[in-house]
């Protein structure tokens, strides 16, 4: 397929660029790939939608202040934004500067943090942290939110609440997993008192996330790499809902790349692991029966998947509803509830 064919117009007004009121007060299409009905509805609905013993898997990673603005040594201007941590002192970052540092070079940032560039692969950059305090410390005492691209305000009080899921936990990502921001307390407690079972598991999404793909043959793109840890006791109740009937929805695209991606082997296992899986139209999914997932972003993988697993002609006609209804796109945006198609 080519990329050309998951590009649309968007109307710049449906960008959303700030939360709504509450989290759970964004709109929810759903949209039935069996007979490609759309249904719109709140996300208060939400639960309506599941059954008792069906099973949520969401994503537990915590966004880290990943953005920091500083100089090289010999003067010029630099933006640092971290992609991974590695350990307590390096990390891969990605950095703009009206010249490429070159390995070896000395950089300072926010006036505080002396950094060495170790070498480069491909757009990313290895830094090593000089400090003898942990890199992730001083990300959350020097560093930014790193909101998306296409928000076009720096992050401000707000945002460090609402960019972030109300369950997040694992420091490591530079996105957060956005389905989940609709969530809240009450709306995780009204789907427990239903019978329905929650689990986690943690993949640190990487900024790689936003970049479209920019090969005119889909085939042709190489996708970033993330890593992810899915718990045992994540395994246990995916089989445990299998064996009773239950359905697996995962909440987000993240979710359904872990579990996707552990599943490549003959049987899904536990354990972390690296992923640069890239699921388009004619992927076999083995483990999640249902998507929840904000609207994403033209020619992205992100639309790629959805579109493999609810269908490419569901989504063009779901996404063409959802700008005729005047939905809010992508990360402070609305939702969508997808069944697997068959």
């Amino acid at each position: 397929m080519k990329t050309q064919d998951f590009d649309f117009h968007l109307p710049e007004n449906l960008i959303a660029q700030q939360p709504s009121a509450q989290r759970t007060a964004s709109r929810l299409l759903y949209l039935n790939p069996l007979s490609s009905d759309i249904t719109d509805s709140a996300f208060l609905d939400f639960p309506n939608y599941l059954s008792k013993n069906d099973l949520l898997i969401f994503n537990d990673t915590r966004v880290i202040k990943a953005r920091l603005f500083g100089k090289k040594i010999t003067g010029g201007v630099v933006e640092v934004l971290i992609e991974r941590v590695l350990n307590n002192h390096h990390a891969y970052a990605l950095v703009r500067a009206s010249r490429a540092p070159k390995t070896g070079s000395l950089m300072k940032l926010c006036d505080q943090i002396d950094v060495e560039v170790i070498g480069r692969e491909d757009d990313l950059f290895h830094l090593k942290f000089l400090s003898e305090t942990p890199v992730l410390d001083l990300l959350e005492q020097y560093g930014s939110l790193p909101l998306p691209p296409y928000i076009t305000h720096d992050a401000n009080d707000a945002d460090e609440t609402r960019y972030q899921t109300v369950y997040a936990k694992h420091a490591g990502a530079v996105a957060a997993p956005t389905a989940g921001l609709h969530f809240d307390e009450n709306m995780l407690n009204q789907l427990k008192n239903k019978g329905i079972h929650i689990a986690y598991i943690t993949l640190h999404v990487g900024a790689g996330t936003f970049q479209p793909v920019k090969a005119d043959n889909i085939a042709e793109h190489k996708m970033h790499s993330e890593l992810y840890r899915i718990p045992n006791e994540t395994i246990e109740l995916i089989e445990s809902t299998r064996a009773i009937g239950g359905k697996i929805t995962a909440v987000g695209t993240t979710v359904l790349r872990a579990l996707e991606s552990a599943a490549q082997s003959q049987k899904l296992s536990a354990g972390s692991n690296e992923t640069n899986i890239f699921i388009t139209p004619g992927f076999t999914f083995k483990v999640v029966d249902r998507l929840l997932t904000n609207f994403h972003l033209p020619k992205s993988t992100l639309l790629m998947l959805v579109s493999a697993f609810a269908g490419f002609d569901q989504i063009k006609h779901a996404y063409q509803h959802a700008i005729k209804e005047q939905y809010r796109f992508f990360s402070y945006g609305d939702a969508m509830l997808l069944e697997k198609k068959t």
